[in-house]
């Protein structure tokens, strides 16, 4: 069975028999369900067995990812692998194969937590689309009046809570995504947010794409105040704020290009705030009008 979906106006394809059991975990994928009839990004297939690794050539660690999970990338018979692996252990938990391109990927778990089928889903779009004016954004974002405003921070510091203060006191405010939305570049120069089928530990799985009003970065302080970032301030911001994977060139070139379009397009803001309604108030009588 093959299926087809499209996010933020990028299709892909996910392969596998009719009675695999990853299926049932396809839910919040059905939103952006469409008909197959043209070429995909890129196309994904799931692997019944693991195929031979010897004569991979090493090339990078990534440090840092959550849950104390982290990726590796090695070369093998010209194309990417990438691992995920829980520091202290040494047998991946999924392995991703791909192309140069990043137009096939085949992916191969060790065990059967599906979120890690999702997490290689959500990593090859952030690849495939690195030349294509797109980032895959760590952010929580909340539409008003035909807008949406993406919510930055550090894990904890208060995206969904500041998006639920927009949405609980301020008449007309929906949520759009509050894990990983998708900026992007549209085919008439406008910065753009899109709902993905990936949204963290909230359900909200929105195929609507609005046009970004501003980008907010949340930090926790005793008083609320706003200020607007400077070029190289917001640059700082957004490069902290997006999965991308610098370590290859072709990638980390079309990462700057986007940021450098959405920097010089969308205002910037740092929001120093407690969790309360008047700092809700604040940001969006600043960003909003």
């Amino acid at each position: 069975m093959k299926r087809t979906y499209q996010v933020a106006g990028q299709k892909f394809s996910l392969e596998m028999p009719d009675g695999n059991s990853y299926w049932k975990s396809m839910q919040s994928y059905e939103p952006f369900l469409v008909e197959d009839d043209g070429e995909c990004l890129f196309t994904v297939s799931m692997l019944q067995k693991l195929p031979s690794i010897r004569g991979k050539q090493f090339v990078r660690t990534d440090e840092g990812e959550s849950d104390g999970l982290y990726f590796e990338l090695s070369e093998l018979n010209g194309e990417w692998l990438f691992v995920m692996l829980k520091h202290g252990e040494d047998l991946p938990l999924v392995y991703l194969f791909t192309d140069k391109a990043f137009k096939q990927g085949r992916i191969y778990l060790e065990s059967d937590a599906v979120f890690l089928m999702h997490t290689m889903l959500l990593l090859l779009f952030s690849l495939a689309t690195a030349g294509r004016g797109a980032l895959m954004m760590h952010a929580s974002v909340t539409m008003c009046d035909g807008k949406g405003y993406l919510f930055l921070g550090r894990s904890g510091t208060g995206k969904s809570t500041h998006s639920q203060l927009w949405i609980d006191n301020i008449p007309g405010c929906e949520l759009l995504n509050d894990d990983n939305p998708v900026l992007y570049i549209d085919t008439e120069g406008i910065i753009r947010v899109s709902g993905t089928p990936w949204s963290g530990k909230t359900p909200c799985y929105r195929n609507i794409t609005v046009p970004v009003g501003a980008i907010v970065r949340i930090r926790q302080a005793k008083e609320n105040r706003i200020q607007r970032l400077s070029f190289p301030e917001a640059y700082a911001i957004l490069f902290a704020s997006y999965s991308g994977y610098h370590a290859l060139r072709q990638l980390a070139d079309g990462y700057h290009a986007t940021s450098e379009k959405v920097v010089t397009s969308v205002p910037f803001y740092v929001l120093d705030c407690l969790p309360d309604a008047d700092a809700a108030f604040l940001c969006h009588n600043t960003v909003a009008h």
